[in-house]
Order: structure tokens, then C-alpha cells, then sequence
């Protein structure tokens, strides 16, 4: 007999797991089939597990790569100083009191559920039993946590408010053979999920030539929005766009390391070692680093092939960030089972770590004009711990303020009198002074900048990542700055640099209202000076080797 439908996402699964429970799973013979009963209990505890792990904890590979950094005697000191700042991050996490980043995430959930799988639940009417038990176990985890909720319900096309419940979750179950339900779990943050791209391309980009061209170009436009070193997945083709872009967030995810490596006429989905070896290269050379300058822009590549349709061909991209989250799941006869993920990061930081120095000291609580003086005195690139007050707001405040100066001519004195953080944090603990509280997007308040430096507001500005030209231009007409802190050591951050935090407005806005905090020895590298020298344009005008 001709098989006319052959899988091209064929995979073995040589994770790690262990048992969470053997409670609330039973196995029925019904003729010569044999049903597996679970109950709706075990999804709940499992996907609560599951998202309480990852918020706190790494996979193995995700440590390694950043020692290996370390270790590397061409990395640059910006490389190393990033990379061990990420790793005392991960043993913080790993108390499981701080998450490992302040943006928790939208939680995603892919199930694969076997054909003779049955699900036995108590809620009333539910449209969909496996979805509702999915959605009370994140519920559970992100209400008992130190998590953050950023998931906003739109009340009208203009209108928007947070859930505070961190759902809805993204949930996508699709039948499969067999008496096993399969899961991976995501938490994906706003800063890696804006950083997935489609292309629509042809024919003609299948030279190794352009290809290399047209992936050089794409590596830099990602930017350092999304906390590198990143895990970089490149998906050439797919029979749509839609299937290129579930494959590009699945290869990030390592979930299709075990594809072959070479394809067949039946669509066999590959992984390209060589293009993989080539774009680390190009991306070594672009002098991009982790973060501020150096060779590690990415921790890995999963390049995968896909079969297209003769008059398309799309190209996906899309990265995994430093707040590596993503954790595999079972259940089966034998029980409930979840991927083991590191509990102790502290054996990845290498004993006798020697760091080169900590960075020039700067009092944020002398006044703007000396601040501004002081900055004044050092080119792009420098490093410094700040200590004093920052004021923090994000995009939706940076909204509310620049339209309440339309309306009315005023900007708030806060918005002149101390630098701008843009962050927003997660939940405080017990008995600390903050939650987790890293540094979201920058580029977000861009469109604002300029009308508030006009104003003698937003002189200083510290976010993470890369920014549009317009800001380097506002900062040489206005003699601004823009520092870059670090992304991804959140949990470092809220924990060891952070003494004070109150809300000062907006406190409807919750994680997103105006906060007034104290910090000390907090690290950050000026990215753009008063001059409109620009860190990244440098690194973009450095030809390669």
C-alpha cells in the first residue's frame, strides 16, 4: 500500500524527565485498545509546575553556552562582564523567589494529544475541558508566584487593560496516534517575541551567496532589544507562512534538533549544519556581542529546510533570549512527567572568576545639570554604577504624560529632575524591596523623545537595546544621554541594586504606572552621548574581518 501523507517534522526525544506524579492517571482495555483516563487535577498540577520551572530555572545547554563565554579567550571584557552577569542572575533565580526576568511572559502551550487519550474533569460545560485545565494551572502558578502579569484584554479598538491574571494563554492542541499527551510549555517575553520576522523572498535567494547576504543584513537589524546572546533559529521555506513561523518558534525552542540532515522527496524537513557554522561566523564578525560589544551575539543556530510551494518561498527568524524559558511535558501509563531543568546554575560559574572593573561610580542624586556634566566627560561605551533615584515608566506612561502636555503645556518635574528607567517589575517578595525589575525595550518610547527633550524632560534615559537615529539626533540637539543596563539579569537587578520603590503616578496602570526607585550600584553603558555618537552605529560602521 502507497503512503501519500508523510510527516516532514519526523523527531526522537532523548529529554531528560522526571516524575511528578503517578496519581490520577488510569488505563482502560476497551477490545484491542487500550484508553488512558487522566484527570483534569494532573494537567493542572503539571502545567503549574511547569511554568513555576522555567520562571526560576535553565536548561543545561543554556548554561553551558554562557561559561563557555567565560571561558573563551576571545571574548571581549563587554562578553564576559554580560555573561557572568547572567549567570549570578540564574543562581538567584534559581532560590525560586526572584524570576529569572521581570517579563514572566505569554504563557504558550502546544499539546499533541494521542487518539486514545481521555480527559475526566469536574467543570461545568466547559467548551474546551483540556484548554480550561491548562489555563487554571498557569492561573495557579502566576497568582502564587513572583511572576508578572502582562497580558492586556482590548476593551475597544483604542482602549486596553492588563488582566491581571497573566491569561489568556496561547493554547494550541492537535490529535496524534498513540495513548500519550505531549506538551511544550513557553513563557515568552515581549522583547524575543517582537523579534520574529517573515520575509517574503523567491527563487533567487537560494545561492549561497545572497543567502549569506541577506542573513548578515537580518542578524543586525535584530538589534540587542531582546537580551543576547539569543538562541537563533532560520527556517527557509514552509508550505505557508504560517507553518514557517510555528517551525521558526519550535527550532528556538530545540525542539527539532533532531531532524536529519539532509531532506528526501516525500518533504522531509532538515537542519542545515553548514548554514548553522555560517551564521555563527557572521555573527562573531559583526562585533555585536553580547549586548555591548564583543564576539557573542548568539549562544546557537537551528537552521531547518522546509519543502514551499514553486511560487513562494518565505524565510522565518525568530530568537529565544536570555530569559530561556521553555520546558517539555508527558503523561502516560507510567505517570506525569516534566523535563528536568538545572537546579544548581552555581556549578557554571567558573571558580577564580576574575571580571575586569566595575565601572565609574555616578551620583543620580545631584542635580540634572550635574549629572548631565558629569556624563559629559566620558565617550560611548564607558561603563558606570549608578546609584541614587531613577524614575521608571514605560511606553503607556510615556503616552499619558506627553499627552497630558498637549492638552495642557505641563510635563511633570519627575520627568525632569531624575533620569528615566524604562522597566516595569514584577511582584516583590516578602521582606525585599523589589521584585525582579530588568530593563524592558527602549526602542518603544522612541516616538516620544524628542517632544519630551524639547521640554528639558528625558535628558537621561536607560533602557536596553538599540535605538532608532531620531534619538541619537534628539540627544545631540538637546544634549541628552541614553544608557543601556543590562538584559536579562533581572533577578540580580530587583534583588542587589534595588533599596526603595514607590509609585509616584499612574498607580492604575499597576506594573506599568510611574515608580520612583533608589538603586545602588546599578551597571549601565552609555549607548548614546550628547554629541549624537550612537555605541551600535559605531559597531554597524566596523568593517568586517
Amino acid at each position: 500500500m502507497t503512503l501519500y501523507y508523510h510527516s516532514p517534522f519526523v523527531r526522537s526525544d532523548n529529554t531528560s524527565y522526571r516524575q511528578v506524579s503517578d496519581q490520577g492517571i488510569t488505563t482502560t482495555k476497551v477490545g484491542q485498545i487500550s484508553l488512558l483516563e487522566i484527570h483534569s487535577s494532573v494537567i493542572e498540577q503539571l502545567m503549574a509546575t511547569a511554568f513555576s520551572d522555567m520562571s526560576h530555572l535553565f536548561r543545561k545547554d543554556h548554561l553551558e553556552g554562557l561559561r563557555k563565554i567565560l571561558k573563551d579567550p576571545d571574548s571581549s571584557d563587554n562578553d564576559r562582564y554580560v555573561a557572568e552577569e547572567l549567570l549570578r542572575n540564574a543562581v538567584i533565580s534559581s532560590e525560586r523567589v526572584f524570576p529569572s526576568c521581570q517579563d514572566t511572559g505569554t504563557a504558550i502551550v502546544l499539546g499533541w494529544k494521542g487518539e486514545n487519550v481521555r480527559l475526566k474533569h469536574p467543570y461545568p460545560n466547559p467548551d474546551h475541558p483540556d484548554k480550561e485545565a491548562i489555563s487554571r494551572g498557569i492561573y495557579r502558578t502566576y497568582q502564587q508566584d513572583n511572576l508578572r502579569y502582562s497580558q492586556m484584554a482590548p476593551l475597544s479598538l483604542y482602549r486596553e487593560k492588563n488582566t491581571k491574571t497573566n491569561l489568556p494563554a496561547q493554547i494550541k492542541i492537535q490529535a496524534e496516534p498513540g495513548d500519550q499527551y505531549r506538551f511544550l510549555c513557553i513563557a515568552k517575553g515581549g522583547g524575543s517575541a517582537n523579534k520574529t520576522f517573515l520575509y517574503q523572498k523567491s527563487r533567487a535567494i537560494l545561492h549561497p551567496t545572497k543567502l549569506r547576504e541577506f542573513l548578515g543584513n537580518a542578524l543586525r537589524s535584530l538589534g540587542t532589544a531582546a537580551c543576547p546572546p539569543y538562541h537563533l533559529a532560520v527556517v527557509v521555506g514552509g508550505l505557508s507562512a504560517e507553518q514557517n513561523l510555528e517551525t521558526v518558534k519550535l527550532a528556538s525552542t530545540r525542539f527539532y534538533d533532531s531532524l536529519p540532515a539532509e531532506g528526501n522527496l516525500h518533504g522531509q524537513a532538515f537542519r542545515c549544519h553548514e548554514l548553522e557554522r555560517e551564521i555563527i561566523q557572521i555573527a562573531q564578525q559583526s562585533g555585536i556581542g553580547a549586548q555591548f560589544g564583543g564576539k557573542h551575539f548568539l549562544h546557537s543556530v537551528r537552521a531547518l529546510r522546509l519543502p514551499r510551494h514553486a511560487a513562494s518561498l518565505v524565510v522565518g527568524i525568530g530568537v529565544s533570549c536570555s530569559a530561556d524559558r521553555q520546558i517539555l511535558a508527558k503523561i502516560n501509563a507510567d505517570g506525569c512527567f516534566i523535563e528536568n531543568l538545572e537546579p544548581d546554575p552555581t556549578q557554571y560559574l567558573p571558580q577564580n572568576l576574575k571580571t575586569s572593573g566595575q565601572g565609574i561610580a555616578i551620583n543620580l542624586d545631584q542635580s540634572m545639570k550635574d549629572i548631565l556634566a558629569t556624563l559629559h566627560q566620558h565617550s560611548v561605551g564607558t561603563r558606570f554604577m549608578l546609584s541614587g533615584t531613577l524614575i521608571v515608566a514605560r511606553d503607556v506612561a510615556h503616552a499619558l504624560i506627553v499627552d497630558h502636555w498637549e492638552k495642557t503645556g505641563e510635563i511633570p518635574e519627575y520627568f525632569k529632575n531624575h533620569p528615566i528607567y524604562y522597566a516595569g517589575p514584577a511582584k516583590t517578595p516578602q521582606g525585599f524591596a523589589s521584585g525582579s525589575f530588568g530593563p524592558t525595550t527602549s526602542q518603544r518610547m522612541d516616538p516620544y523623545v524628542t517632544t519630551l527633550q524639547k521640554q528639558g524632560a528625558s535628558l537621561v534615559m536607560l533602557g536596553k537595546g538599540n535605538r532608532t537615529k531620531a534619538v541619537a539626533e534628539s540627544c545631540a540637539r538637546h544634549h541628552g544621554f541614553y544608557l543601556g543596563s543590562i538584559g536579562g539579569p533581572a533577578a540580580r537587578l530587583g534583588r542587589d541594586c534595588i533599596v526603595k520603590k514607590e509609585i509616584v503616578d499612574h498607580k492604575e496602570l499597576g506594573m506599568e504606572a510611574v515608580w520612583k526607585i533608589e538603586v545602588k550600584d546599578f551597571p549601565a553603558f552609555m549607548i548614546t552621548d550628547n554629541k549624537g555618537n550612537d555605541f551600535f552605529t559605531k559597531l554597524k560602521a566596523q568593517p568586517e574581518e
